[in-house]
Protein backbone atom coordinates (compact mmCIF):
# COMPACT_ATOMS: atom_id res chain seq x y z
CA UNK A 1 0.00 0.00 0.00
CA UNK A 2 2.92 2.36 -0.60
CA UNK A 3 3.65 4.43 -3.68
CA UNK A 4 6.11 2.82 -6.07
CA UNK A 5 7.61 3.86 -9.37
CA UNK A 6 6.26 2.01 -12.40
CA UNK A 7 8.47 -0.66 -14.00
CA UNK A 8 9.10 1.72 -16.92
CA UNK A 9 10.35 4.44 -14.59
CA UNK A 10 12.49 2.00 -12.60
CA UNK A 11 14.17 0.71 -15.76
CA UNK A 12 14.68 4.23 -17.11
CA UNK A 13 16.43 5.23 -13.89
CA UNK A 14 18.58 2.09 -13.98
CA UNK A 15 19.65 2.96 -17.54
CA UNK A 16 20.37 6.58 -16.62
CA UNK A 17 17.51 7.97 -18.72
CA UNK A 18 15.69 11.15 -17.81
CA UNK A 19 12.07 10.80 -16.66
CA UNK A 20 9.40 13.48 -16.92
CA UNK A 21 5.95 13.01 -15.36
CA UNK A 22 3.80 16.07 -16.16
CA UNK A 23 0.17 16.00 -15.00
CA UNK A 24 -0.78 17.14 -18.49
CA UNK A 25 0.87 17.97 -21.81
CA UNK A 26 -1.37 20.93 -22.55
CA UNK A 27 1.12 23.62 -21.54
CA UNK A 28 4.23 24.49 -23.61
CA UNK A 29 6.43 24.06 -20.52
CA UNK A 30 5.18 20.50 -20.02
CA UNK A 31 5.97 19.66 -23.65
CA UNK A 32 9.45 21.20 -23.57
CA UNK A 33 11.30 18.02 -22.42
CA UNK A 34 9.83 16.16 -25.41
CA UNK A 35 10.88 18.92 -27.80
CA UNK A 36 14.39 18.94 -26.37
CA UNK A 37 14.69 15.16 -26.80
CA UNK A 38 14.06 15.55 -30.56
CA UNK A 39 12.24 12.18 -30.70
CA UNK A 40 11.85 10.19 -33.88
CA UNK A 41 8.65 8.67 -32.57
CA UNK A 42 6.57 8.62 -29.39
CA UNK A 43 5.04 5.36 -28.11
CA UNK A 44 2.07 5.56 -25.74
CA UNK A 45 0.81 2.71 -23.58
CA UNK A 46 -1.83 2.82 -20.81
CA UNK A 47 -1.86 6.62 -20.75
CA UNK A 48 -5.11 7.90 -19.30
CA UNK A 49 -5.31 11.30 -21.02
CA UNK A 50 -5.89 12.47 -24.59
CA UNK A 51 -2.71 14.03 -25.94
CA UNK A 52 -3.12 17.52 -27.45
CA UNK A 53 -2.32 17.95 -31.11
CA UNK A 54 0.70 20.09 -30.20
CA UNK A 55 2.25 17.06 -28.49
CA UNK A 56 1.32 14.66 -31.28
CA UNK A 57 3.06 16.91 -33.81
CA UNK A 58 6.47 16.85 -32.09
CA UNK A 59 8.00 13.48 -33.14
CA UNK A 60 9.32 13.18 -36.68
CA UNK A 61 7.38 9.94 -37.28
CA UNK A 62 4.40 10.88 -35.15
CA UNK A 63 2.89 9.09 -32.15
CA UNK A 64 1.64 5.53 -31.92
CA UNK A 65 -0.47 3.86 -29.26
CA UNK A 66 -0.48 0.25 -28.03
CA UNK A 67 -4.20 -0.27 -27.44
CA UNK A 68 -5.49 -3.41 -25.71
CA UNK A 69 -8.43 -4.20 -27.97
CA UNK A 70 -9.26 -5.01 -31.58
CA UNK A 71 -10.21 -1.55 -32.73
CA UNK A 72 -12.69 -0.08 -33.39
CA UNK A 73 -14.13 -2.33 -30.67
CA UNK A 74 -13.62 -1.03 -27.11
CA UNK A 75 -12.10 2.37 -27.61
CA UNK A 76 -11.37 4.07 -24.31
CA UNK A 77 -9.96 3.55 -20.84
CA UNK A 78 -10.97 0.01 -19.78
CA UNK A 79 -10.95 -2.26 -22.86
CA UNK A 80 -9.72 -5.36 -20.99
CA UNK A 81 -12.41 -5.28 -18.32
CA UNK A 82 -15.18 -4.38 -20.76
CA UNK A 83 -14.27 -7.28 -23.04
CA UNK A 84 -14.54 -9.74 -20.13
CA UNK A 85 -17.78 -8.21 -18.87
CA UNK A 86 -19.33 -8.46 -22.33
CA UNK A 87 -18.40 -12.12 -22.66
CA UNK A 88 -16.22 -11.54 -25.74
CA UNK A 89 -14.57 -14.68 -27.08
CA UNK A 90 -11.41 -12.81 -28.12
CA UNK A 91 -9.55 -9.57 -27.77
CA UNK A 92 -6.12 -8.41 -28.89
CA UNK A 93 -3.80 -5.49 -29.44
CA UNK A 94 -3.96 -2.74 -32.06
CA UNK A 95 -0.96 -0.57 -32.85
CA UNK A 96 -2.52 2.66 -34.05
CA UNK A 97 -1.32 6.06 -35.19
CA UNK A 98 -2.57 8.63 -32.73
CA UNK A 99 -4.73 11.63 -33.52
CA UNK A 100 -6.73 14.05 -31.41
CA UNK A 101 -9.78 11.74 -31.10
CA UNK A 102 -10.25 8.94 -28.55
CA UNK A 103 -8.53 5.90 -30.10
CA UNK A 104 -9.77 6.84 -33.56
CA UNK A 105 -6.50 6.89 -35.52
CA UNK A 106 -5.42 4.64 -38.40
CA UNK A 107 -4.54 1.05 -37.49
CA UNK A 108 -0.97 -0.02 -38.24
CA UNK A 109 -0.90 -3.57 -36.88
CA UNK A 110 -3.41 -5.83 -35.14
CA UNK A 111 -3.30 -9.29 -33.58
CA UNK A 112 -5.95 -11.21 -31.63
CA UNK A 113 -5.88 -13.72 -28.80
CA UNK A 114 -8.67 -15.75 -27.16
CA UNK A 115 -10.26 -14.89 -23.83
CA UNK A 116 -10.43 -18.14 -21.83
CA UNK A 117 -12.81 -18.87 -18.98
CA UNK A 118 -10.03 -18.63 -16.39
CA UNK A 119 -8.92 -15.16 -17.50
CA UNK A 120 -9.19 -12.29 -15.05
CA UNK A 121 -8.42 -8.67 -15.88
CA UNK A 122 -4.98 -9.27 -14.37
CA UNK A 123 -4.09 -12.37 -16.38
CA UNK A 124 -5.50 -10.94 -19.60
CA UNK A 125 -3.60 -7.70 -19.03
CA UNK A 126 -0.32 -9.62 -18.78
CA UNK A 127 -1.02 -11.59 -21.96
CA UNK A 128 -1.89 -8.41 -23.86
CA UNK A 129 1.16 -6.58 -22.48
CA UNK A 130 3.43 -9.30 -23.85
CA UNK A 131 1.60 -9.25 -27.19
CA UNK A 132 1.74 -5.45 -27.37
CA UNK A 133 5.47 -5.44 -26.62
CA UNK A 134 6.13 -7.89 -29.43
CA UNK A 135 4.02 -5.94 -31.90
CA UNK A 136 5.55 -2.54 -31.16
CA UNK A 137 9.10 -3.91 -31.46
CA UNK A 138 8.11 -5.27 -34.86
CA UNK A 139 6.33 -2.07 -35.89
CA UNK A 140 9.03 0.51 -35.12
CA UNK A 141 11.60 -0.43 -37.83
CA UNK A 142 8.78 -0.87 -40.34
CA UNK A 143 7.49 2.62 -39.54
CA UNK A 144 10.99 3.97 -40.07
CA UNK A 145 11.02 2.33 -43.50
CA UNK A 146 7.56 3.64 -44.36
CA UNK A 147 6.06 0.16 -44.59
CA UNK A 148 3.00 0.79 -42.39
CA UNK A 149 0.79 3.39 -44.07
CA UNK A 150 -2.14 2.62 -41.77
CA UNK A 151 -5.72 1.48 -42.31
CA UNK A 152 -8.69 3.68 -41.49
CA UNK A 153 -10.87 2.26 -38.74
CA UNK A 154 -14.26 1.02 -40.01
CA UNK A 155 -17.39 2.79 -38.83
CA UNK A 156 -19.07 -0.54 -38.08
CA UNK A 157 -18.33 -2.24 -34.77
CA UNK A 158 -17.39 0.88 -32.83
CA UNK A 159 -17.85 0.49 -29.07
CA UNK A 160 -16.51 2.35 -26.05
CA UNK A 161 -14.91 1.12 -22.84
CA UNK A 162 -15.50 3.80 -20.19
CA UNK A 163 -13.39 3.95 -17.06
CA UNK A 164 -14.45 1.55 -14.31
CA UNK A 165 -16.60 2.86 -11.49
CA UNK A 166 -16.46 1.13 -8.11
CA UNK A 167 -20.26 1.05 -8.00
CA UNK A 168 -20.22 -1.38 -10.94
CA UNK A 169 -18.43 -3.99 -8.83
CA UNK A 170 -21.38 -4.59 -6.47
CA UNK A 171 -22.77 -8.07 -7.04
CA UNK A 172 -26.51 -8.07 -7.70
CA UNK A 173 -27.65 -11.67 -7.26
CA UNK A 174 -30.70 -11.00 -9.42
CA UNK A 175 -28.41 -11.03 -12.45
CA UNK A 176 -27.51 -14.31 -14.12
CA UNK A 177 -24.70 -16.43 -12.75
CA UNK A 178 -22.86 -16.08 -16.07
CA UNK A 179 -22.91 -12.27 -15.82
CA UNK A 180 -21.75 -12.32 -12.22
CA UNK A 181 -18.94 -14.78 -12.97
CA UNK A 182 -17.68 -12.41 -15.67
CA UNK A 183 -17.93 -9.48 -13.24
CA UNK A 184 -15.81 -11.31 -10.66
CA UNK A 185 -13.15 -11.92 -13.32
CA UNK A 186 -13.33 -8.42 -14.80
CA UNK A 187 -12.95 -6.67 -11.43
CA UNK A 188 -9.97 -8.77 -10.36
CA UNK A 189 -7.65 -7.14 -9.29
CA UNK A 190 -9.46 -3.78 -9.26
CA UNK A 191 -11.73 -2.85 -7.59
CA UNK A 192 -12.78 -6.39 -6.58
CA UNK A 193 -16.34 -7.70 -6.91
CA UNK A 194 -18.25 -6.72 -3.77
CA UNK A 195 -20.97 -8.56 -1.90
CA UNK A 196 -22.28 -8.82 1.65
CA UNK A 197 -22.40 -11.77 4.02
CA UNK A 198 -24.11 -11.38 7.40
CA UNK A 199 -24.20 -7.64 6.78
CA UNK A 200 -20.43 -7.40 6.28
CA UNK A 201 -18.85 -6.25 2.99
CA UNK A 202 -16.97 -9.09 1.31
CA UNK A 203 -14.85 -9.10 -1.83
CA UNK A 204 -15.25 -12.09 -4.11
CA UNK A 205 -12.06 -12.81 -6.05
CA UNK A 206 -12.91 -16.13 -7.70
CA UNK A 207 -16.16 -17.85 -8.57
CA UNK A 208 -17.43 -20.50 -10.97
CA UNK A 209 -20.70 -21.43 -12.59
CA UNK A 210 -22.59 -24.40 -11.12
CA UNK A 211 -26.04 -25.92 -11.48
CA UNK A 212 -28.71 -24.77 -9.07
CA UNK A 213 -31.55 -22.36 -8.55
CA UNK A 214 -33.61 -20.54 -5.97
CA UNK A 215 -34.40 -17.05 -4.77
CA UNK A 216 -31.51 -14.76 -5.82
CA UNK A 217 -28.93 -14.46 -3.06
CA UNK A 218 -29.95 -17.67 -1.29
CA UNK A 219 -27.09 -19.84 -0.05
CA UNK A 220 -27.66 -23.28 -1.58
CA UNK A 221 -24.63 -25.13 -0.23
CA UNK A 222 -21.65 -24.51 2.02
CA UNK A 223 -18.52 -26.62 1.97
CA UNK A 224 -14.77 -26.70 1.61
CA UNK A 225 -15.18 -26.38 -2.17
CA UNK A 226 -17.01 -23.08 -1.92
CA UNK A 227 -20.23 -21.23 -1.13
CA UNK A 228 -22.96 -21.86 -3.70
CA UNK A 229 -25.33 -18.91 -4.16
CA UNK A 230 -28.50 -18.80 -6.27
CA UNK A 231 -28.60 -16.09 -8.93
CA UNK A 232 -31.30 -14.70 -11.18
CA UNK A 233 -30.43 -17.54 -13.52
CA UNK A 234 -28.23 -20.43 -12.41
CA UNK A 235 -25.89 -20.42 -9.43
CA UNK A 236 -22.38 -19.32 -8.56
CA UNK A 237 -19.83 -21.06 -6.36
CA UNK A 238 -17.65 -18.55 -4.51
CA UNK A 239 -14.18 -20.05 -4.07
CA UNK A 240 -11.94 -17.16 -2.96
CA UNK A 241 -13.14 -14.37 -0.68
CA UNK A 242 -11.82 -11.55 1.49
CA UNK A 243 -13.41 -9.76 4.39
CA UNK A 244 -12.72 -6.09 5.06
CA UNK A 245 -9.18 -5.66 6.38
CA UNK A 246 -8.38 -9.34 5.88
CA UNK A 247 -6.47 -11.45 3.39
CA UNK A 248 -7.72 -13.32 0.36
CA UNK A 249 -8.75 -16.77 1.52
CA UNK A 250 -10.01 -19.99 0.03
CA UNK A 251 -13.66 -20.64 0.81
CA UNK A 252 -12.66 -23.35 3.31
CA UNK A 253 -10.45 -20.96 5.29
CA UNK A 254 -12.89 -18.09 4.94
CA UNK A 255 -15.71 -20.14 6.49
CA UNK A 256 -13.72 -20.59 9.69
CA UNK A 257 -14.63 -16.98 10.50
CA UNK A 258 -18.20 -17.01 9.17
CA UNK A 259 -21.10 -19.14 10.30
CA UNK A 260 -22.95 -19.59 7.05
CA UNK A 261 -25.65 -22.18 6.40
CA UNK A 262 -27.81 -23.20 3.44
CA UNK A 263 -31.00 -21.19 3.33
CA UNK A 264 -29.45 -17.93 4.46
CA UNK A 265 -29.83 -15.08 2.02
CA UNK A 266 -27.05 -12.75 0.99
CA UNK A 267 -27.82 -9.10 0.50
CA UNK A 268 -29.25 -8.23 -2.89
CA UNK A 269 -28.51 -4.75 -4.22
CA UNK A 270 -31.42 -2.35 -3.76
CA UNK A 271 -33.30 -4.74 -1.39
Amino acid sequence: MSMQASPVKQLARKQGLSVSQPASLKSPDARQPIIEAEPDIMVVAAYGLILPQAALDIPRLGCVNIHASLLPHWRGAAPIQRAILAGDAETGVTIMRMEAGLDTGPMLMKESLPIVDADTAATLHDKLAALGARLIVNALPRLERGELPGEKQPSDGVSYAPKLDKSEATLDWRRSAAELARAVRAFNPFPGALGQINGQPIKVWRAELVAGGGAPGTVLAVGTGGIVVACGEGALRLTELQKSGGKRLSAADFLHGFCLKPGQRLTVQAD
